[in-house]
């Protein structure tokens, strides 16, 4: 059965405004923002100019299919990171590290103000990090610098279990062995998942999925592990007024391999991930999680185009990049071909 897809007015979020604000101020309008794949996210005006931003987690604003597969939301490191306990838990490990997050102003489950959970924190005005790389690239290199230093905060922040943060703040353990056992498993899922719906995935399938565990086979278990955003785009990434960098999306904040933050980072940021990178990455690690992560970029994308997420031209573009990225982790004259 297809969902049905709300329409957020003002008058269902005037009660959780004034949760916030009090009656001083007085909700003139509601937009939603572009993203937010898995919550709404709304931006609130006020009559005195200023705003607020809104996080919805409700099966109307989700735009991911459902599959059918059976999925420990925590267990699993990679089930969809969505909810607002892996909010809130995220949010708490950040501003403990002091690391710049939007700030939380109110947090409510109670559905007494809006029939989900919700969450209202502070806008923060100006560009994301992903613009103000393209527009001034100059300009960009002090929050470039300071996100530097977040991550390394980040990667000093050490655990001895792998898991999303709010499993591990109340004493759980992730499934699966190891972190490469369990990037593992998720690329040959995403592969087969990947093959279903691409000739050329297709075509490829059996080559990509030996040179998956070839370079699983390289790599050796560990035992401690740093704290990683998961999806740490410049997209992901504010610019306050200070120029300091804020965190956004972070509800899939976890332990994990160093090098999975690191994979995704030099795929997203390109170019200008150089002022990123740490010194003690191991590279085989990071060839594996490279690939690994390719492949997800392709089934994903591929998944959520099955439903009716509204920004299809740019979904088929992020799967049909990574999916020319997969195929040059073949042998010269197989990836020639296509």
């Amino acid at each position: 059965m297809d969902t049905v897809r709300r329409v957020v007015t003002r008058d269902d979020l005037d009660g959780v405004a004034r949760a916030v604000f009090g009656n001083g101020l007085h909700l003139t309008g509601v937009s939603r923002l572009r993203g937010g794949s898995k919550k709404g996210v709304y931006r609130l005006a006020f009559d005195d100019d200023s705003t607020a931003v809104a996080y919805i987690w409700d099966a109307s604003e989700n735009y991911w299919p459902t599959t059918g597969a059976k999925s420990d939301h925590l267990g699993d490191p990679f089930s969809p990171a969505s909810g607002l306990d892996l909010f809130e838990a995220a949010h708490r490990h950040l501003r403990q590290l002091g690391i710049r997050t939007p700030r939380l102003l109110l947090a409510d489950r109670s559905g007494s103000r809006y029939p989900a959970d919700v969450a209202v924190v502070e806008d923060v005005p100006g560009d994301n990090l992903e613009s103000l790389l393209r527009q001034d690239p100059d300009g960009a290199a002090p929050a470039m610098a300071r996100l530097a230093e977040a991550l390394s905060a980040m990667g000093r922040h050490r655990g001895s279990r792998f898991g999303k943060v709010a499993l591990i703040d109340g004493g759980g353990s992730s499934d699966g062995a190891s972190c490469e056992q369990v990037v593992l498993d998720r690329a040959l899922d995403d592969l087969s998942e990947a093959a279903a719906r691409d000739p050329r995935m297709a075509a490829s399938h059996d080559q990509l999925r030996s040179v998956v565990g070839d370079l699983a086979a390289r790599i050796r278990t560990r035992s401690r592990y740093g704290l990683v955003h998961g999806e740490l785009g410049p997209d992901h990434v504010l610019v306050d007024a200070n120029g300091q960098p804020v965190l956004i999306d972070i509800e899939g904040l976890m332990f994990f391999d160093v090098e999975w933050e690191h994979a995704f980072l030099r795929l997203r940021f390109g170019e200008h991930y150089a002022g990123l990178g740490s010194g003690d990455l191991d590279e085989h690690r990071m060839t594996f999680y490279t690939l690994a992560m390719h492949l997800s970029l392709v089934a994903g994308p591929l998944r959520l185009l099955d439903g009716d997420f509204p920004d299809r031209d740019f979904m088929r573009g992020i799967a049909e990049h990574n999916l020319r990225e997969a195929l040059t982790f073949l042998p010269a004259a197989k990836a020639d071909s296509f």
